[in-house]
């Protein structure tokens, strides 16, 4: 069988270069609050400190507009992004020449995954001001999150040449060259980013990735470590290190580890990973109460059902194996290993002659519909059978096309959504014919199997 953990997803996470605060170090309760960009104030405290400058008469309208633009970024820091947004807008329109307020505006784009607008923003930035490295290192990190890695690394080249002790540009490179696979060149740039700034936690664990690909878990282990260390707030980098001590063999480590990140934010991925500790511990209940607790949290985290699958199935209870496999297919059909998974045992059962009791029943658990055509078919033998039919062909076919091409298998897997999407949205309208809609779809996907 195949493993039931599925890939490590990278821990590389771009961090802020100009709204954030990492590049500050905390203010203490005795200090008095400095309405500064790079101040380490609670956001609250950073609007009300700013506040009183920008109502005070005294102050020139240029410092009036920085601190608009300080506590814009702080009003988003705290939830208020709409306001922090019209703010930045108002500074815009005051002085539509002030290059900060679009870095501002662009940074908070990004975050809000608003590409396009991050991009225009932070052109204009550095249209205005070609010579400040933080627009670079900004805009940088919009091509990394639009996998334009390339494109990302020569902002960064420019952000460092500009101001060569830039840590967080290094280390955002670095993050640049992990997604592209340089693994080694990444490394280099973590190596210079905590030369510079030894106290950044997520450039140890972001190393720590990159090493893990290498094959270093020891050295990932030391990084997970020092992470922690520096933050021990952060439920990431105990499930990081969790991971490490996994692929050591450490499990009862990384359940420690587990524990304490769910303890401090319980998240699907963190239950899941314990999950997955436990299962390898072949502890199978313990490992099913963390994927029922996980899919109860984000009832759409794919592979908490295909890893629950493993796990019934190494209890034997191969029918349930076949619905969660089959669930994990249906959140995300481009799901290779699951898929397979699936394939795999429903071959299993054909075998053993353990179907039968399988017969109408869809691909999807009953127990749990919610939609109306979901519960139509479950209803209706003759509709479960067709979408059992039109899923065992479909992971076929997808299985068919990833080993060509991945563009293709993509293409069929949106076709795949299109064809639910427009399912669950037409039943029960005037004229929609679901048995026919399903018949159809089955047809079209016989077709692509004989090519």
């Amino acid at each position: 069988m195949r493993s039931f953990v599925s890939p490590l997803a990278a821990s590389a996470v771009l961090a802020i270069a100009i709204l954030g605060s990492s590049g500050a170090s905390a203010q203490s309760a005795a200090e008095p609050v400095i309405c500064a960009p790079l101040s380490g104030a609670a956001p609250a405290l950073l609007i009300q400190s700013c506040t009183v400058l920008i109502e005070n008469a005294a102050t020139p309208e240029p410092d009036r507009l920085d601190a608009t633009i300080t506590r814009a970024v702080a009003m988003h820091n705290s939830g208020q992004t709409e306001k922090a947004l019209a703010e930045i807008a108002a500074v815009i329109t005051k002085d539509p020449e002030r290059a900060r307020a679009f870095r501002a505006r662009g940074e908070i784009m990004r975050q809000l995954g608003k590409t396009e607008a991050a991009f225009e923003a932070l052109n204009r930035a550095i249209q205005l001001a070609p010579e400040n490295p933080n627009a670079y290192a900004n805009r940088g990190n919009v091509f990394n999150g639009a996998g334009k890695y390339d494109r990302a690394i020569e902002d960064y080249n420019e952000a460092i040449r500009l101001k060569p002790d830039f840590a967080q540009a290094f280390s955002d490179r670095g993050a640049a060259r992990y997604f592209k696979g340089e693994y080694a060149k990444a490394i280099a740039d973590y190596d210079e980013a905590i030369r510079i700034d030894p106290n950044n936690a997520r450039t140890y664990t972001n190393r720590g990735a990159a090493y893990k690909k290498m094959g270093r878990t020891d050295r990932a282990l030391q990084d997970s470590t020092s992470a922690i260390r520096i933050d021990p707030t952060e439920p990431e980098f105990f499930d990081n290190r969790g991971l490490d001590l996994a692929a050591n063999g450490d499990y009862q480590g990384a359940i420690a580890d587990y524990n304490e990140a769910i303890r401090i934010r319980p998240e699907a991925k963190f239950l899941t990973n314990r999950g997955d500790a436990y299962q390898a511990r072949k502890n199978y209940d313990r490992a099913i109460e963390d994927y029922d607790a996980a899919i109860k949290l984000d009832p759409k985290f794919s592979r908490a059902y295909n890893n629950r699958g493993a796990a019934w199935r190494h209890k034997g209870d191969r029918g349930r194996a076949l619905q969660d496999y089959a669930e994990a297919v249906r959140l995300n059909p481009g799901d290779k290993t699951a898929a397979e998974n699936h394939h795999d045992i429903a071959v299993e059962m054909e075998r053993l002659g353990s179907l039968t009791y399988q017969k109408n029943l869809p691909s999807f658990n009953c127990a749990t519909a919610k939609r109306q055509v979901e519960k139509a078919i479950c209803a209706d033998p003759g509709l479960a059978q067709l979408d059992r039919n039109i899923n065992d062909i479909f992971l076929r076919v997808i299985a068919s096309a990833e080993s060509d091409s991945h563009r293709a298998a993509l293409a069929l897997t949106q076709q795949q959504r299109d064809f639910i999407g427009k399912r669950n949205a037409s039943f029960g309208r005037r004229g929609y014919d679901l048995r026919q809609a399903m018949e159809e779809r089955l047809e079209k996907l016989q077709a692509i199997a004989r090519q």
